[in-house]
């Protein structure tokens, strides 16, 4: 069990840090071949990087907008402050006065002090708000979701502002695909009975949010502090790991799979609006894995790296021959609920016969059961001396 000096130690550590890195998660680590890049694409502080297998944060350069956390498609960028519960846990306090409709501001627009905190959520950015956050708010019953920027042409770091109008597309094209009456829009300014009446009523705002965030923080610390205390008394330090011992490979080589929280969430939020409304819809949060089985050789690399385990060889075996003889091939399952489009599939295989599509069938998301996929026997390949003529 921690004791207070541990739980200390992390808070001094977490301290002044609003994302913090998931190694393991990074699919950039697990394979150097890997072509996601998107978070440090996404900041505008140049504070990311993968370096000798290792996801790296500059917190001093880092400007908390949290853009990175929202397109990580393995969530190996973890948001602390705010944290994703608290941010939630505003939103839909604010929504409750609002009858149904939500607001959520970016740091810039709500310290100027020209609506009543109480009635929005702020955010440090707006490139921080996520599916997950919006469609959540629509399955507790928002049908007006307004997501008010402090007037991003002339933000500092108006490199997100492409980020923001994609996670607004990408919630509206999945609530509609439930056929939900939700809709997420931006503006430049609060919506009409937000005006603040008593600028006295903003004293305390400071400290009240503290607290907020404390509470989550105080949980995602915990979870840091049981690792701190693992490896102390081991006696171990993540240095002196290889990068298979880090990574926590099995004995058959494949690596651990994550489950995708913000995801499995979004799913369940679709869940509640209602039954899906179109056959497929168009999303960066799910993919559709496609194998090319007369070129695939079927050497189940896709498998070992899959991040989720949508991907994975199945230990079901392919019936028979109608002679009777073992038929040689092999099935892969896949889960299109599990698949974050990270491309690493695409990256690992040798063959280049994967591709995944952002187009996904409502049907094959809400399912269960994984579609099995046919790997035929690979053929045999020829020998070195069977080129030469006896």
């Amino acid at each position: 069990m921690p004791n207070i000096a541990d739980i200390i130690e992390v808070a001094e550590e977490l301290e002044d840090k609003a994302v913090v890195p998931a190694s393991k998660r990074c699919v950039a680590v697990r394979n150097r071949n890997a072509s996601c890049r998107k978070c440090i694409d996404a900041c505008p502080a140049d504070a990311i990087s993968v370096h000798n297998n290792v996801l790296s944060v500059d917190h001093k350069a880092c400007v908390a907008c949290g853009a990175c956390t929202v397109v990580c498609p393995t969530e190996a960028l973890i948001p602390v402050r705010p944290a994703d519960e608290a941010l939630e846990q505003a939103a839909a306090e604010a929504m409750a006065s609002l009858d149904g409709r939500a607001v959520i501001a970016c740091a810039r627009i709500a310290s100027k002090g020209l609506a009543d905190p109480h009635k929005f959520a702020e955010a440090p950015c707006l490139a921080r708000v996520d599916e997950n956050l919006l469609l959540g708010l629509a399955a507790v019953g928002a049908k007006d979701i307004v997501l008010v920027d402090g007037c991003c042409k002339t933000c500092r770091f108006r490199e997100t502002s492409p980020g923001v109008d994609e996670t607004i597309a990408s919630a509206n094209s999945l609530m509609q695909a439930q056929g939900a009456p939700a809709m997420v829009s931006r503006a430049s300014e609060f919506p009409e009975g937000l005006a603040l009446k008593n600028a006295k009523s903003l004293l305390g705002e400071a400290r009240r949010g503290f607290f907020t965030s404390a509470t989550s923080w105080t949980a995602s610390a915990a979870g840091k502090t049981a690792e701190m205390v693992i490896r102390k008394n081991l006696g171990m330090k993540a240095k002196d790991a290889t990068l298979r011992e880090q990574l926590g490979a099995g004995a058959s080589g494949t690596l651990p799979q994550f489950q995708e929280r913000r995801r499995s969430q979004v799913l369940d939020a679709m869940d509640r609006l209602g039954e899906p409304a179109v056959e497929q819809v168009e999303t960066r949060l799910f993919g559709r894995v496609e194998i090319d089985v007369s070129v695939c050789n079927s050497c189940g690399m896709c498998a070992v790296f899959c991040p989720t385990g949508a991907l994975s060889k199945s230990p079901i075996k392919p019936s028979p021959n109608a002679d009777g003889t073992p038929d040689g091939g092999s099935f892969l399952e896949f889960s299109c609920a599990e698949c974050v489009q990270c491309g690493l599939c695409v990256d690992a295989c040798m063959k280049k016969c994967i591709t995944v599509s952002p187009q996904v069938r409502t049907a094959e998301l809400f399912d269960f059961e994984p579609r099995f996929i046919y790997l035929p026997k690979p053929q045999a390949r020829p020998g070195i001396l069977s080129n030469f003529k006896r």
